[in-house]
């Protein structure tokens, strides 16, 4: 073994961290959302969508915050049936 297959996949990158910190969040209104979407995070409220829809996927994500990630699966998922 050379030390590699020892370590886990790698850590969430910041940015990763920081979207599932902002879903994870109740929202008072409508607006306030997207507001600190792009002031937390200087994207915009379709980039972020973007970004956290490929965190649903991704195994790190799940690790980092599996209550938050396994919710918006659930939410993707019924969408995705009532389709």
């Amino acid at each position: 073994m050379t030390g590699d297959e020892t370590r886990g996949p790698a850590p969430l990158p910041e940015r990763d961290r920081a979207v599932l910190a902002v879903e994870r969040r109740a929202w008072p209104g409508p607006g306030a959302k997207e507001r600190a979407i792009r002031e937390q995070l200087g994207i915009s409220p379709v980039r972020y969508y973007q970004l956290l829809n490929s965190l649903l996927d991704d195994e790190r994500a799940l690790a980092h915050d599996p209550v938050t990630v396994n919710r918006l699966r659930r939410v993707r998922d019924a969408r995705r049936e009532r389709r």
